[in-house]
């Protein structure tokens, strides 16, 4: 599923930001960048940019998450841990995303941590991980984390 023409111009759900240059003597102002030039080309099956980094794909998949993108989930978890089914709860609202950092280890590993809050079934969640990613062939993997 590509992603719909009114969710590309809204500011992308996993809240990544950027400095706008403003004339001098004046403070620069930073934007929430729209889902377009963010996630937006990742989640596009007609685009299928990957991921430049670790960190990318992991904000790539919380806005999977928010967008019930259950295939792009499963298409970036790497063959050796992925589950056979991932289920979403549609009923699961996301309400923000904090990476805490992003650590290459070498070329082809990364850790990133990083706290999502959601709230299901009235419950508000707050999910801190310390993400382990790999690439492959080009490709970066969300391969397993630990929980705090």
């Amino acid at each position: 599923m590509a992603a719909l023409p009114e969710v590309m111009s809204t500011p992308c759900p996993c809240g990544r930001t950027a400095t706008k240059a403003t004339p001098k003597n004046k403070t620069a102002k930073t934007q929430h960048l729209p889902f377009s030039a963010c996630c937006g080309p990742y989640l596009n099956e007609a685009t299928a940019v990957p991921a430049p980094d670790a960190e990318t794909l992991m904000r790539s998949r919380y806005s999977a998450f928010v967008l019930g993108r259950r295939d792009y989930l499963l298409a970036t978890w790497h063959a050796s841990t992925r589950p056979t089914e991932l289920t979403l709860d549609p009923a699961a609202k996301w309400l923000g995303l904090e990476v805490r950092s992003h650590r290459p280890l070498d070329a082809n590993h990364a850790e990133v941590a990083f706290v999502a809050r959601c709230r299901e079934g009235g419950r508000a969640i707050r999910l801190h991980e310390l993400s382990r990613f790999v690439r492959e062939q080009g490709h970066w993997f969300y391969v397993d984390g630990d929980q705090f």
